[in-house]
């Protein structure tokens, strides 16, 4: 299948032949003939499916005919056409070798014509990289054409000719690389070298095809830079050597394998290259600068150097020398023999920057360094290559500063500037004039050489400048300094691949370790190879750099000279060259200081030496110079010495940038090489010391060396801050320099310490005359220490002997580095790894500990500071090995508390470590004496929260003790002594003893933690204990800290304290010693009870424990009646807390929650598992014992609650007994303190119960009746008592209501004894309900009632609200009496007429009560009471007789209280018949429940009830004033009308004279009858008269409905009573009765007058009635 891309090439060739046939029908018919023969020759190929592209190959001469023939035209249009159809059929790969000769011979004839040049170019280029179809006589003719459009005058056709021909000749090579590539079996002909020699037209036959046409070009090349004709290219006509030099070098860069490869080429190289290289150098070589040049032999001019031929010589000379050296090695050594002659100072300046930038490239090639002194250096008769070039570079530098050459090298007639070799605006170093930056430069001697670009940027980097400008014809102007710029470079690239040869490329060739031995392990050969590039080299180096690091002003020029010297001191030392080892260090040394400085320091070491004074004077001449080449960095005085006076004044000297560098250096090759010093030791320190003393470096942390941060540190040192990031660098160099120590053997670390030592005596003695000392000794003392603890039976004798007496020493800072270093190496000595351990090496751990412990002696602080921040460290780190060494380590911490704050705090953190970490190894004594040291910390006064916080650590030991109980106890087994309590419960007895210690602290926060802790500890881990121990724990401990607390907090102050605590509010409740006491007691007593109670099964198992059961109830009866509401409240909690205990059914007694291990668990207190759990293992079966057990324990515990019953009954009394005269700060007990009082009733009951006696009795309601009458302050009034309205009790009416419920359900289900106080518990109760009406005073207290206090103003003392307690408690009356109502104690003690008369008083003020539901209740309990009371008392008549009158007279007062108590004003309708409706159910009561039973009631009660019906039947009507007369409707529900109506129907339903009326007897109905129609008559007559009377005050107003009524309801009574009269028998109707029925009539009569219908009905049936009673007396019979 056909591809799309040839699809399109044969739709293109067709689109161009077409195109070709158009343009050529006129003018070119045989083009155009040709053309459409190829359309249909290539309509032809296409139509051949299978290959076409094959197709246009094989036809390819035929399909270009018509594309030649159009070329041949010279017409543009046809040839452009032709052209790009060529190009389309070479892209494609589409052309013959005989069709591409054929395109070749066209471009040709196009190319003389010289048209489409560039077209032309072009195709040439498709058809020769497309493919190798164009080879030998082709190929070289397509060459010659792409030379000759080269040399046109067109510069567009001569720039691209020139990157065709590059590219062309770079195919040629490359097909021969690919053809080296491809493997052949064809024979190998001999090289024929006088072939080879002769040259000519014909390759050598040993070449294949590609190799002759590469090796024919080149060949060619040097014929036509020797100015000789082509052999090949035929046809050249024009040739420039430099191109020929540049297309040659290229070859050579790019393709040196085929030279490598084919000894053909080879040949070219050493015959032809060669001898042009040198005989083009010959102008250049016979050329002096300066000098007249004239021929030796015929006197001529020399001809002058041109820069573009030598230009390119010297960069092919670098390419053979870089890639051809093992084929030119004799040649090699002429070329570098030649180079090092153009560095001569009679050559022109160009040739010799020419010559650096060569030889710079070859010094970047460690591989041709080797070489060359392989080859030259090491052979006996050779010319010493490597030295001479390295001597060449050093003597062109020293050439520079001595004959400096002009700023530029100028052409002829210009003129130079008079400004040569002087540095424009720099002074001392620094740049002159605001924002100019120094550029870098070497100045000596006046001469100022600035340097070009950044050298040691790209170490191996070669950066020619003029070897790359191909494009200029005359000599470039060199900037001043290029030539030392490279030249530097070329020194620091020599040393650099000096060292890749001799370490190798990783550094890792030789050992990395100084040892003169070193060199040993490498071969002979290489050992000489390395020696000999060190001796033919470090001379020149060490002279050229030290000149150029004298004169170096640019910190990074600097830096790479040093470092250029210390890779030399590296080199020499491994391969034990002292020598020049010497010489560099030496070097650096004397760079490291001042000038002036140097002859000071110097003559000290070099006095046996006089004859360098002269040199030394000589140095110090140039001291300015020297200044003013570096930046001057630091500003110092010199280090004061034994001979210098006390007074004198010393001069300032000056360290620039460059010193700083050079000590850097010394400090990196001392520090690598120290192991060879030797005698160079002591000079060595002592330059470090000086220059550490000069900088201002003070001792930091480890002996290292920091700048000081303080002015006062170093009064007359000035850093800039330049060298300011320098300094730590130089200290860490200076301590990796001492680290080193610790690889020399013992006689070298013992004189190198004896020096420090010595040192530092001098600088102590300095100290003693108040003059600054020198801490460096010190310092470096302790840094050689550190690294030498391997060895520490070596040194630490003398070490920390010295280090105790510099501690001892006045000077502040010489003391306090002296507690530095001996403290370190104390904390680094214990935690090194020694074999074996320091916990099984108890010499070397004494020795270690002993200056620790001297320490305690020094009274000085900052080193009583050090020795702390040493012993919390060593415990941070080392804690493990310690051992023996405890006992001393707590005494320094238990010294310390005598110190000031800090010392305290940090000597409080060591604690704090010790007893997280380190409790599990410390032996059992030593324990004792941790808890010891720890309450130490709690008792100092300094710091409170370390007080607070060595009470958590005592807390941390006991949980310590806990968890490590059997560990413990067998060390105590193993002790093997007799002691009176084990070590075990000694232990708790200490923690104990020191917490009960501060308990009793002056501070109240150490009090309240101290106490908190001793609780939970006790309570928590107390089950550990022994009993012995409980009794001690008990007796020593808690008992005698109730006591102290007691007592000092009543001997306390009650004024205010100040404000001790900063800007720390105090709350009022602690701001007086008292009220801080108060906190403690409470806290105190409340923890002890908390014992009692969650351990009285481990308590009640001591002998004594009943005497301290009653001395803890004294102790909370103290302090309940202590006058302080927070202690006495406390002590009500603490009672509760001890009497928190449940019933078991097993053993009716007390419980008691009781904590073990954590776990919750309740133990019965007799119960013998828990009583005596060590006789667990007993046989459960003898149940005898078990039973005199118990019956013991009943009767134990029978003592104890009798005593707690006695103590609540005391405090009670007491609290609750009125004072005997009233103050301001009378005590009277809060609401809180007697509500808990109350509460703890109950629960103490359940255990008095079974003895619970009637004077019991009583004295517990004189209890509850003193604590409700105690009144509440003013002040806490809103908070507490409730208002009328509001319902809700109070917690103490709640406690009391409680109290009573127990008592009550107690009596009702409990023994006969408990029946029996039935009278005195609702006696109780009675006392309670009068409290709503009638509340209790306590004393001569005036108090004032909440319901009559004025909004704004309080009184001192407010009465509490009772009424929602009195209705409680007569709920509970109703409740009980229904209960017990029938007991014989409640019947014979008139109980009933007990509850009718307390009721009385609330039931008679009724509206006046002060809640308006309380006479609700008391109306509706009385009717419930009744309902059960009547008929009892109607069983039992004796018994209630005393009951009734006071029945009558309640209810008389009840059902007419309006008239002495109105009712509220604010009362709605419905309120008024809701209270009516009550008032009727009273009358429904007396109707049915008490009337029908008349017989066993009292006759006086029968008519006291009559009254109060009669009274009640026309109430409403008596109490009408005139206001209401002409009130509406809604007004008649305020008169009770149908109470009234109610009142009048029993009555009348008792007067009518019916016999057999159900449930009455003839004499009792008789007898009502009578009371009743009296009182009905006597009220009817009132109603009438009271009627007529304000019908006719009415005037034509009506009178209210309710009074109309109201008289219908009485005439219609009267009508029917007058029924009954006349029907009843005559002698049973007294004759006054019809006296008051006559009396009516008048009334009646007179009644007629009103209009009312309601009223005028019921009359005339009334009036008609009369008619019997109005005929003769002689027709009447019983009125009829």
């Amino acid at each position: 299948m056909t591809s799309p891309l040839i699809k399109k090439l044969v739709e293109n060739l067709q689109a161009d032949l077409r195109a070709l046939s158009s343009e050529s029908k006129r003018k070119y018919p045989p083009v155009k003939e040709a053309a459409e023969s190829g359309l249909l020759k290539i309509r032809t190929v296409a139509n051949r499916q299978d290959d076409i592209l094959s197709g246009l190959l094989s036809s390819s001469s035929e399909l270009i005919q018509p594309l030649i023939l159009g070329c041949d035209t010279k017409n543009h249009k046809i040839v452009q056409i032709c052209l790009l159809s060529v190009q389309r059929l070479v892209q494609h790969q589409a052309v013959s070798v005989t069709a591409a000769s054929t395109i070749i011979n066209m471009l040709w004839n196009l190319m003389e014509a010289g048209i489409e040049e560039l077209k032309l170019l072009q195709t040439a280029t498709l058809l020769i990289t497309t493919n190798t179809v164009v080879q030998h006589d082709s190929l070289a003719k397509a060459v010659v054409l792409c030379f000759r459009l080269h040399f046109t005058k067109d510069s567009t056709t001569n720039n691209t000719a020139s990157a065709t021909v590059r590219q062309l000749v770079r195919v040629v090579y490359e097909r021969v690389i690919a053809e080296d590539s491809l493997p052949t079996t064809e024979p190998q002909e001999p090289i024929n070298y006088d072939q080879l020699k002769a040259g000519g037209r014909t390759a050598p036959h040993s070449l294949r095809s590609c190799a002759q046409d590469g090796y024919l070009l080149f060949q060619d090349f040097c014929h036509l830079v020797n100015a000789d004709q082509p052999n090949w290219l035929v046809g050249m006509t024009e040739m420039t050597r430099t191109f020929g030099l540049e297309l040659m070098e290229s070859v050579l860069t790019s393709f040196p394998q085929i030279f490598h490869k084919h000894p053909e080429f080879s040949f070219l190289l050493k015959e032809r290259v060669c001898q042009i290289i040198i005989k083009l150098f010959s102008p250049s070589l016979k050329y002096r600068h300066g000098v007249p040049n004239l021929s030796h032999s015929t006197g001529a001019p020399v001809e002058k150097p041109y820069f573009p031929i030598v230009m390119r010589l010297l960069r092919l000379v670098s390419v053979l020398i870089k890639h051809f050296y093992s084929l030119l090695v004799t040649e090699c050594e002429i070329f570098l023999s030649l180079l090092v002659k153009f560095l001569d100072g009679d050559k022109p300046l160009w040739q010799r920057s020419l010559a650096l930038e060569v030889l710079h490239t070859l010094s970047t090639q460690p591989n041709l360094i080797r070489c060359f002194c392989q080859s030259y250096d090491m052979k006996p008769h050779s010319t010493k290559i490597f030295r001479d070039i390295v001597n060449a570079i050093g003597s062109f530098i020293q050439s520079l500063f001595l004959s400096p050459v002009s700023t530029v090298s100028h052409t002829k007639g210009e003129k130079s500037p008079d400004t040569t070799g002087q540095s424009p605006s720099l002074v001392a170093g620094l740049p002159v004039g605001s924002g100019v930056t120094p550029q870098p430069a070497f100045t000596y001697r006046g001469v100022w050489i600035p340097i070009v670009y950044s050298v040691g940027a790209n170490p191996g980097v070669a950066k020619a400048v003029f070897l790359e400008m191909l494009d200029k014809v005359e000599p470039p102007g060199i900037p001043e300094g290029y030539g030392m710029t490279v030249s530097f470079a070329c020194l620091l690239d020599i040393v650099r691949s000096v060292q890749i040869v001799i370490e190798g490329e990783s550094g890792t060739r030789l050992s990395s370790v100084a040892d003169p031995k070193a060199g040993q392990k490498l071969p002979d050969g290489e050992k000489r190879l390395n020696e000999e590039l060190i001796n033919s080299s470090w001379c020149g180096v060490l002279a050229a750099l030290s000149l150029l690091l004298d004169a170096s002003t640019d910190e990074t020029a600097t830096e790479s000279i040093l470092k250029s010297q210390q890779t030399f001191v590296s080199l020499c030392g491994k391969m034990a060259m002292l020598t020049p080892r010497d010489a560099f260090i030496t070097a650096l040394c004397k760079a490291s200081l001042p000038p002036h400085y140097t002859l000071t320091v110097l003559n000290s070491h070099t006095a046996v030496n006089p004859h360098k004074g002269p040199d030394v004077l000589r140095k110090i001449s140039q001291d300015q110079e020297s200044i003013e080449r570096s930046q001057v960095v630091a500003v110092g005085t010199p280090l004061p010495s034994a001979s210098t006076p006390a007074g004198s004044v010393q001069g300032s000297v000056m360290l620039t940038a460059k010193n700083i560098q050079s000590m850097r250096a010394l400090l990196s090759v001392t520090h690598c090489h120290g192991g060879v010093l030797g005698t160079a030791w002591h000079l060595v320190l002592t330059t470090l010391q000086h220059l550490v003393w000069i900088l201002g470096l003070k001792p930091s942390i480890g002996g290292s060396l920091q700048a000081s941060k303080q002015a006062t540190d170093g009064p007359n040192t000035v850093l800039t801050t330049a060298v300011m990031s320098d300094l730590p660098v130089l200290s860490a160099m200076l301590s990796r320099l001492f680290e080193s120590s610790q690889y020399l053997d013992d006689v070298a670390l013992h004189h190198l310490i004896d020096a420090l030592c010595k040192l530092s005596a001098e600088s102590m003695e300095l100290a003693y005359s108040n003059r600054e000392p020198s801490l460096f000794a010190v310092a470096k003392l302790l840094e050689t220490g550190l690294v030498n603890l391997p060895r520490v039976e070596v040194l630490w004798k003398p070490v920390s002997n010295h280090l105790l007496e510099v501690c001892q020493h006045p000077h502040t800072a010489m003391r306090s580095w002296g507690a530095e270093a001996v403290t370190s190496l104390i904390k680094a000595a214990l935690g090194h790894r020694y074999v074996p351990p320091l916990s099984e090496n108890t010499r070397i751990l004494s020795m270690i500990l002993t200056p620790l412990q001297e320490l305690s002696t020094i009274t000085h602080s900052d080193v009583r500071q050090k020795q702390l921040e040493c012993v919390l460290s060593a415990l941070q780190n080392s804690g493990d090995s310690l051992g023996h060494g405890w006992p001393v380590v707590l005494a320094v911490l238990g010294a310390a508390t005598d110190q000031g704050e800090n010392l305290i705090r940090m000597a409080f953190q060591s604690l704090q470590l010790v007893v997280t970490d380190y409790l599990p190894i410390m032996p059992s004594p030593c324990m004792r004496i941790c808890i010891e040291v720890a309450a130490k910390f709690g008792v100092q006064q300094q710091e409170l929260n370390i007080s607070l916080t060595s009470i958590g650590l005592l807390w941390n030991v006991s949980d310590f003790l806990f968890q490590n109980k059997d560990k413990i106890m067998v060390d105590d087994g193993q002790d093997g002594q007799q002691q009176q309590m084990p070590v075990f419960d000694s232990l708790w007895m200490t923690l104990f003893a020191q917490l009960g210690l501060l308990c009793v602290d002056s501070r109240p926060a150490v009090r309240k933690s101290a106490g908190q802790t001793l609780f939970s500890t006790i309570t928590a881990h107390g089950d550990l204990l022994q009993n012995n121990t409980w009794t001690a724990v008990l007796w020593k401990v808690l008992f005698p800290l109730l006591e102290k607390v007691k007592n000092t907090s009543r001997e306390a102050s009650n004024v205010k304290e100040g404000n001790t605590m900063g800007n720390i509010l105090i709350h009022h409740s602690r701001d007086s010693p008292a009220k801080q006491w108060s906190e403690t007691q409470v806290l105190t007593l409340a923890g002890v009870s908390q014992v009692f109670n969650l351990k009285r099964s481990v308590l009640h198992q001591i002998p004594d424990f009943p005497r301290a059961w009653q001395l803890l109830l004294e102790f909370i009866e103290s302090s309940a009646l202590y006058q302080n509401p927070e202690v006495s409240l406390e002590a009500l909690k603490s009672f509760q807390e001890i009497l928190q205990i449940k019933t078991n059914g097993a053993y009716p007694v007390a419980q008691a929650s009781v904590t073990q291990n954590g776990v919750g668990m309740t133990a019965s207190i007799p119960s013998p598992q828990i009583l005596a759990p060590e006789h667990e293992h007993m046989d459960r079966s003898s149940d005898k014992t078990l039973t005199d057990r118990t019956s013991n324990v009943l009767v134990e515990e029978s003592v104890l609650w009798n005593s707690a019953w006695k103590v609540w009954l005391s405090i009670g009394c007491k609290v609750t007994h009125p004072p005997d005269k009233t103050h301001k700060n009378m005590y009277i007990p809060s609401q809180p303190f007697l509500s808990n009082l109350i509460k703890i009733f109950p629960a103490l009951f359940s255990h008095i119960k079974g003895r619970f006696s009637s004077t019991d009795l009583g004295k517990l309601t004189s209890v509850l009746t003193s604590a409700l009458s105690v009144p509440v302050h003013g002040e806490a009034s809103p908070f507490i008592v409730p208002m009328y309205q509001d319902v809700n009790l109070t917690k103490l009416q709640q406690a009391v209501l409680h109290a009573t419920d127990v008592l009550h359900k107690e009596a009702l289900g409990g023994s006969e004894s408990m029946q029996s106080m039935y009278p005195d518990l609702f006696s109780q109760l009675i006392t309670f309900v009068q409290y709503s009406v009638a509340p209790p005073t306590f004393g001569s207290i005036v108090t004032q009632s909440i319901e009559k206090s004025v909004p704004g103003q309080q009184a001192d003392w407010v009465t509490m609200n009772f009424v929602p307690f009195a209705e409680a408690a007569l709920k509970k009356v109703v409740e009980m009496y229904k209960l017990t109502a029938k007991h014989k104690a409640v019947i014979d003690n008139k109980v009933l007429h007990n509850i009718i008369k307390c009721l009385r008083r609330p039931l008679g003020l009724k509206y006046g009560c002060p809640s308006k539901t309380t006479w609700v209740q008391a109306i509706n309990a009385l009717l419930v009471m009744l309902s059960v009371g009547l008929p009892l008392a109607r069983k039992h008549e004796m018994s209630f007789q005393s009951m009734w009158l006071e029945l009558a007279e309640c209810i008389e007062e009840f059902l007419f209280a309006n008239q002495t108590h109105a009712s509220p004003s604010n009362m709605t309708v419905d309120d008024y018949l809701r209270d009516e409706a009550i008032d009727c159910k009273v009358v429904q009561v007396i109707r049915d429940d008490i009337l029908p039973h008349s017989m066993t009631v009292p006759k006086q009660f029968v008519v006291h009830t009559m009254k109060i019906l009669n009274r009640g039947s026309i109430h409403a009507a008596m109490n009408y004033d005139s206001e209401f007369m002409f009130a509406d409707m809604d007004s008649s529900a305020k008169h009770r009308e149908e109470f009234a109506k109610t009142c009048f129907e029993t009555l009348l339903q008792y007067s009518f004279l019916s016999k057999g009326k159900e449930g009455f007897s003839q004499q009792e109905e008789g007898a009502i009858s009578k009371l009743a129609i009296a009182s009905l008559l006597t009220r009817c007559n009132e109603a009438l008269k009271a009627y007529i009377q304000d019908e006719k005050r009415s005037g034509h107003c009506p009178l209210p409905r309710t009074r109309n009524s109201e008289m219908s309801f009485v005439l219609q009574a009267l009508g029917t009573l007058l029924v009954s009269l006349k029907k009843a028998p005559h002698s049973s109707i007294e004759s006054k009765v019809w006296t008051q029925v006559i009396d009516l009539y008048p009334l009646l009569v007179e009644l007629t007058m009103s209009d009312t219908p309601v009223v005028r009905k019921p009359l005339k049936g009334l009036l008609l009635e009369y008619k019997d009673l109005l005929k003769p007396s002689a027709l009447m019979k019983n009125g009829v």
